[in-house]
Order: C-alpha cells, then sequence, then structure tokens
C-alpha cells in the first residue's frame, strides 16, 4: 500500500492546508507553471487569513495584471528583485513578526535565477530559514513553489540551492500534477 497516496485537490483544499501545517516550509514542485498558477490560485482564494506572495518569476503578477485572475483584498505582493531584495525581505519580516500569514514565495527557480553566486544561494536559503522560523513563531504558513522534474534515476532536478532546503527535515516536499482536469498532490519522501 502506498505510504504517500495523491491527494485530489478538492474545492476548499482543508486537507493539503493540514497538510502544510505540520512542516515548515512546505515545498510544491511541479512541472508545469499553468498547473502551478492554477493550483496557488485555489490556495488563495481557500484562505481567509492575509497573504503575503513573494512573486519572484512575475507569472502570478502578470494573470493579475491582465485580469485573467482576480487580485483578493487579503492579498499583497512583493515582487523584488537584486537591488531591492533587503529591504523587500524586512517588510515581509516585519509583517509576519505580528501576526499570522499564508506566505507564499513564487517560486525558488526564480530566487536563483536573481542572484548568481553561490554566496548568494546561501544567503537565499537563510532568508527562507528565517522566514520559515518566524512562520512557525506566528502560526503562519510558508509555501514554496519550485518548477521541477525527475531525471531518469528518480533524482529531482532543481535550481542550485533547492536541494539544501529539499533536505531539511522540518520541510515538507510535494509533487503537483493535473490528471484529467483534476489538480493532484502527493507526498515526496525525502
Amino acid at each position: 500500500m502506498d505510504k504517500n497516496p495523491e491527494i485530489i485537490l478538492e474545492s476548499n483544499l482543508e486537507n493539503i492546508k493540514n497538510e502544510f501545517s505540520k512542516g515548515i516550509p512546505s515545498l510544491i514542485l511541479c512541472s508545469d507553471s499553468f498547473h502551478k498558477i492554477e493550483f496557488l490560485n485555489k490556495l488563495i482564494n481557500s484562505v481567509q487569513n492575509p497573504i503575503i506572495f513573494v512573486d519572484m518569476d512575475l507569472l502570478y503578477s502578470g494573470y493579475i495584471e491582465s485580469k485573467m485572475i482576480q487580485k483578493r483584498e487579503n492579498l499583497v505582493i512583493f515582487q523584488p528583485n537584486k537591488q531591492n531584495w533587503e529591504k523587500k525581505l524586512s517588510e515581509i519580516i516585519t509583517k509576519v513578526s505580528k501576526k499570522e500569514f499564508l506566505i507564499i514565495i513564487d517560486s525558488f527557480n526564480g530566487i536563483y535565477n536573481l542572484f548568481d553566486d553561490l554566496e548568494s544561494a546561501r544567503f537565499v536559503n537563510s532568508c527562507i530559514m528565517l522566514l520559515s522560523s518566524l512562520g512557525k513563531q506566528s502560526n503562519s504558513t510558508v509555501v514554496i513553489t519550485a518548477m521541477a522534474r525527475k531525471k531518469d534515476n528518480n533524482e529531482w532536478i532543481l535550481s542550485p540551492g533547492g536541494k539544501h532546503i529539499m533536505k531539511s527535515p522540518k520541510s515538507n516536499i510535494y509533487f503537483l500534477k493535473k490528471i484529467q482536469n483534476h489538480l493532484k498532490i502527493r507526498k515526496i519522501d525525502q
């Protein structure tokens, strides 16, 4: 029997939100960016708490700008770049340290496209772990998306720093896919 069965994502996403609260951060791997955005939009629409969306690849923001997705009032979008990363991170930390949020970092790949050296990768990993620690203290949920694919040897291909987050014992890792118009998510053993 499979100990990590696929969860079909129902409309209110209660099961997966409960899963996300068990491990911080939760890393969502996906091989299709449209499925990732569909999932994030469902997640955002299912949450009443305030939401911080750190849009590193600008895909979600693009859908909002084009009015293909309606922006929720409880959603604050940050679009950091290399020059303002520390300032935006400071704003996010200030917000998260005061009350409960859903924090979405989309996407892991976008973060590593922003920074190009190993020292930057360590800095970004430290920022994510800091946000996760603060999130735990404020009862917040931290969800990080990453575009990934599996190699023939069943190893995941991610951005350079992604493996460090995957190896964190406090992280939960999931794979998202769409089959016959149903989004499905499966927990991945580390």
